[in-house]
């Protein structure tokens, strides 16, 4: 009989590993899933780049602004103070026809600007209609401050799908992610962001940093990251010039 108890003991204690061991997996797998770079292309379709595949010893710095009246200036100062000349930035149109002198100031400066299109909503949240409407009151407002040829887009927040891909091809537009993610809306720190950005920058990365007032510790960052790179051999590009006639890294969505 005792024998019985402690085989079936043993049993049990096996059966609870099993299933510990089951629901840990479960638990990897599933932060994993969504965690995953959403960075894609339809097959023979449309494309999202997030690096460039080219050995070009190039980076591009990519500044995205959706709100705020205090964090563009300085980070355009401090942009100018070290002789960069050729950052992308990525605008909701809301908040570039609330500040069309800075709008003015970006294209002076020698930057690129790219659409995050007009509302900041999710376009994974808007059916296809919302998102096509989103785009054309963004694209107005771009013309009316005289930026006649934004092609680049990065949907709000990073988020897009297959329908989103195809929208913005129908309306000339190519979705731009990033493959290097400085966190620096979250302020963890400088000396943080800065690690963030140089521990994973590389030829043909594109780098994604804030100018919204969210990002209150970037342009403190900015001279010590702009270092950095060049500390590495290498050299600072805008987007299109780091994606022109280059093959780019993006991943298939079925």
């Amino acid at each position: 009989m005792n024998f019985f108890y402690v085989l079936r003991a043993k049993r049990i204690k096996q059966f609870s590993i099993i299933l510990f061991a089951a629901f840990f997996a479960g638990l990897l797998l599933y932060s994993q899933t969504f965690s995953l770079n959403p960075v894609f292309n339809t097959k023979d379709g449309p494309r999202a780049v997030s690096k460039s595949k080219n050995d070009t010893n190039k980076v591009a710095l990519t500044f995205d602004i959706s709100w705020g009246d205090e964090n563009a200036i300085p980070i355009l100062d401090k942009l100018k103070e070290e002789h960069i000349k050729n950052c992308t930035f990525f605008l909701s149109a809301s908040w570039a026809e609330r500040h069309p002198d800075v709008v003015e100031r970006i294209k002076k400066d020698g930057h690129e600007i790219g659409s995050m299109g007009y509302d900041y909503k999710p376009y994974t949240s808007l059916d296809a209609q919302k998102v096509r409407q989103d785009l054309a009151k963004a694209e107005k407002v771009f013309t009316s401050l005289n930026l006649k040829d934004v092609t680049l887009l990065r949907p709000p927040s990073g988020q897009f799908n297959k329908e989103t891909l195809k929208i913005a091809e129908q309306q000339g537009y190519t979705i731009v992610h990033w493959s290097v993610d400085s966190k620096d809306w979250t302020n963890p720190g400088v000396d943080k962001i800065v690690q963030n950005v140089i521990n994973d920058v590389g030829s043909g990365d594109i780098v994604l940093l804030h100018a919204s007032d969210s990002a209150q510790q970037t342009k403190k960052a900015l001279p010590m990251i702009i270092e950095e790179i060049k500390d590495e051999g290498l050299s600072m590009i805008s987007v299109s010039q780091l994606i022109s006639n280059a093959q780019s890294k993006s991943s298939e969505i079925h």
